[in-house]
């Protein structure tokens, strides 16, 4: 269930309570006459079902409370109530399936901000994946592939592309370029660092490495790879059940191929640095592309929910 907080106008709550009222899957509605005071107005309390949840924030939307007054949605952790459970057994779908649009671009706008903590990150898992790579070591790989940030601007590049919201897309675009530049050249710097004191050398990136080799190796396996944690991403933010994102970071090696081309471009081996990032462009498209069509498919089976359920009503 979510649970929904509304500051609204007092000419509007009319129209509002009509709506929370003819809306499958919402109850507990609770009315705080002129409780309000910035903006002012009147506060309206309910709780619907997740999968209600899209079509009623957009037809409230539709009414300007969110220009006029404030909509805040919380998640229910538990709900001990047979309204609530009649509730879900009434909305169409299920909730685990519901995609929330307005939380999820909330949320993707949110990771795909251009901050210090994200640099930090990023900069941090492309050094780790760095000494991964020139010891050879698979272990360090995937902590790398966990602690890089960088599937936040991917999916809010998919959002973006399916919401049609340019101002997203650039930010998205900016963070991820940026910050895999600032993250490279930091790396590049660092394999000086460790060059100069002994821990790395130019054989060790030059020799067969059986277990990281692949991450300058981009093949068709590499693609597919991508598309399906591109999918499996998408759903995971999409989804109430959202524990399979740590999965999905440690399937593609956006960050490993990342720090193979600075330490190759640091030792002057241009040509494993260009099959890196040969690799490294390869799984974004391979992701962007799997997350788009996931979000179209997504959102077209839930347009097609509310149109019967419309149609029903």
């Amino acid at each position: 269930m979510l649970h929904l907080r509304l500051i609204v106008p007092a000419d509007r709550t009319p129209a509002v309570l009509r709506l929370l009222e003819d809306t499958v899957g919402t109850t507990h509605l609770i009315v705080f006459t002129g409780a309000a005071r910035d903006p002012r107005g009147d506060v309206v309390l309910c709780d619907v079902a997740r999968e209600a949840g899209d079509g009623l924030l957009a037809d409230l939307r539709a009414l300007g409370i969110d220009e006029s007054g404030s909509i805040a949605v919380e998640d229910v952790a538990l709900s001990l109530s047979r309204h609530a459970d009649r509730a879900e057994r009434d909305a169409p779908g299920e909730g685990a399936d519901a995609v929330l649009w307005e939380s999820l671009t909330e949320a993707t706008h949110e990771e795909s901000t251009l901050s210090v903590t994200y640099l930090a990150f990023l900069t941090l898992a492309t050094m780790i994946a760095a000494c991964g790579v020139v010891l050879d070591n698979a272990i360090l790989i995937v902590g790398a592939m966990a602690v890089g940030p960088e599937f936040g601007p991917v999916a809010g590049i998919c959002t973006a592309m399916v919401r049609r919201a340019p101002r997203l897309a650039w930010r998205s675009v900016l963070a991820l370029v940026v910050g895999f530049a600032v993250a490279m050249l930091a790396t590049v710097g660092f394999t000086h660092l460790m060059d100069a004191v002994g821990l790395f050398r130019l054989t060790d990136l030059d020799a067969a490495r059986p277990n990281t080799n692949f991450i300058y190796r981009p093949d068709w396996t590499s693609f597919v790879v991508a598309v399906l944690a591109g999918c499996a991403g998408v759903l995971s933010l999409t989804s109430a059940k959202s524990g399979a994102l740590v999965g999905v970071a440690i399937s593609v090696t956006t960050v490993p191929a990342a720090a193979n081309a600075a330490v190759a471009l640091g030792y002057g081996e241009y040509g494993q640095a260009w099959h890196s990032m040969e690799q490294l462009l390869l799984n974004l498209v391979g992701i962007v592309l799997a997350g788009v069509l996931t979000l179209l498919a997504q959102k077209a089976v839930w347009a097609r929910a509310r149109r019967r359920e419309r149609a029903g009503a």
